[in-house]
């Protein structure tokens, strides 16, 4: 991993921990994730991750309980998970995910955010061989022995494991996303965050100067409201 890895990686978290409407988006995840598969935690992988993850960043119970029932209300009805592609300086590709009552409204932000900071939106589904739907799942260091737990994970769809002293990443065919999750749960594994992600297919490096430049485009995107995520091919 190189210096702009770490300095993208870094910043993003940063980002993440600092962003002051954090809460409303892993409230819109998981009312999202109970609408498509059932306000049942237990019945519904995609939104036991969802709470896994709220409760990874201190979001309070009477909170994640009441993006759960909203997901039997009438604002939920409209709430559709919509992908934007886009591009910014220096080859870099952008898939922009939202979660969206006003789809009119979210596109018109975005494209404004692309064209004011350097970047351009693009027809969506131009960037869709340029990346893959993953599972990807950030867990608590694991202190066994990784091989076995390689080995363990296979049959439930691994396909990539990284592991270092402050995470255990796990990643695996966005259909795999449910037998993985049951599968970290049976070998008492804490997932920190969870979700369906974008991996790029080959990536690009930048300097840090670039990356800085880059960093405007991508603080506007993820500050606003409707905004999930923002995938890019940057290593």
């Amino acid at each position: 991993m190189g210096r702009a890895f770490e300095y993208r990686r870094a910043s993003k978290e940063a980002r993440w921990d600092k962003m002051s409407k954090l809460f409303p988006k892993l409230g819109k995840a998981i009312t999202i994730a109970a609408k498509e598969g059932g306000t049942d935690p237990d019945m519904n992988p995609k939104l036991r991750t969802a709470i896994a993850t709220a409760k990874a960043q201190n979001m309070p119970k009477d909170n994640i309980d009441a993006a759960i029932k909203r997901a039997n209300g009438k604002d939920s009805a409209d709430i559709k998970t919509i992908f934007y592609d886009g591009k910014g300086a220096h080859g870099v590709q952008i898939i922009v995910e939202t979660a969206t009552d006003n789809p009119t409204r979210t596109v018109a932000n975005i494209k404004s955010i692309f064209n004011k900071n350097g970047g351009e939106m693009l027809p969506s589904g131009s960037l869709n061989f340029m990346f893959s739907r993953k599972a990807v799942f950030s867990c608590e260091p694991y202190a066994g022995e990784t091989d076995e737990l390689e080995l363990a994970l296979i049959d439930a769809g691994l396909e990539e494991m990284e592991s270092s002293d402050e995470e255990l990443r796990i990643i695996g065919d966005y259909t795999a996303f449910g037998t993985l999750s049951a599968a970290l749960e049976e070998n008492s594994l804490v997932i920190k965050k969870g979700a369906l992600e974008f991996l790029p297919n080959s990536t690009i490096s930048l300097n840090d100067e670039q990356m800085s430049e880059l960093e405007k485009l991508l603080d506007k995107l993820e500050d606003d409201d409707d905004v999930q995520a923002v995938y890019t091919n940057v290593e």
